[in-house]
């Protein structure tokens, strides 16, 4: 029977791929067989695509300001002719996050929040998909958050852009389902990462989030692995336009 998980010949494109979630996701991707470009803004590791090409297939690290449009075109030519003209996945794990009280919030921050995580994902995913509509093929994973279902404190500029997300992705997927592009994303719930180190480092935050979550755990980039390598599958053809919870079941409680 066919691996329907199987990524071998598969081109892959993944956003904020230099660390965290995207690193984690991309080094999956590799794992299953698919080269790989990792586009990176301001630092890469020295090597870092050589160690995580190993003796498997090509990696390559692609400089690219994911909110900059004209960093974005020049940086998905560079990645499709790096692919060899292909681009069939694409994740978009780039992301920040800012936290003041939104009677404070400052223009400057909220607008660098909105244009990473909201207009770099829709931008990236416009030039991608220029390839994966020629192709008649593509599968595209945006990163939405337990913040496109409920929100907190001092996130407001991260709450909006995670629900554009979600809605984002049902939008591109109602206009491409019935061109071979299926678009989803995924929901992370409460993962351990330099982004919610502010939360871990919290006593109160931490167990409070902890004790909302029928796993008894935090999650980590790895428990995403799985959910991900679904929906760029050939197992995940007629999945299109969901945003899946991955969370431990803290969204159930």
């Amino acid at each position: 029977m066919k691996n329907l998980l199987d990524l071998t010949g598969k081109k892959a494109l993944v956003t904020g791929g230099s660390r965290g979630i995207g690193n984690r996701l991309a080094r999956a991707l590799h794992e299953a067989g698919a080269e790989v470009v990792i586009f990176y803004n301001h630092t890469c590791p020295d090597g870092l695509a050589q160690e995580m090409q190993g003796d498997g297939t090509a990696v390559h690290a692609v400089q690219c300001d994911v909110a900059d449009r004209s960093s974005l075109e020049r940086g998905v030519k560079a990645a499709a002719d790096r692919l060899g003209g292909r681009i069939d996945i694409l994740i978009n794990a780039a992301g920040i996050n800012r936290r003041y009280w939104l009677e404070d919030f400052p223009t400057k921050d909220w607008d660098e929040v909105m244009n990473i995580n909201v207009n770099g994902a829709v931008y990236c995913t416009q030039l991608v998909g220029k390839y994966m509509l020629a192709q008649g093929y593509g599968k595209v994973i945006n990163l939405a958050s337990m913040n496109s279902f409920v929100s907190g404190k001092r996130v407001g500029a991260y709450v909006a852009s995670k629900d554009a997300i979600a809605q984002i992705t049902k939008a591109f997927a109602n206009e491409w389902g019935d061109r071979g592009v299926r678009v989803n994303a995924i929901a992370p719930g409460y993962i351990r990462t330099d982004m919610t180190k502010a939360l871990q480092d919290d006593p109160a935050s931490y167990q409070g989030i902890l004790d909302r979550i029928p796993e008894g755990r935090w999650g980590t980039p790895d428990d995403l692995v799985g959910p991900v390598l679904l929906l760029v599958s050939d197992a995940a053809d007629y999945v299109n336009g969901i945003v899946m919870p991955i969370d431990g079941g803290y969204l159930a409680r």
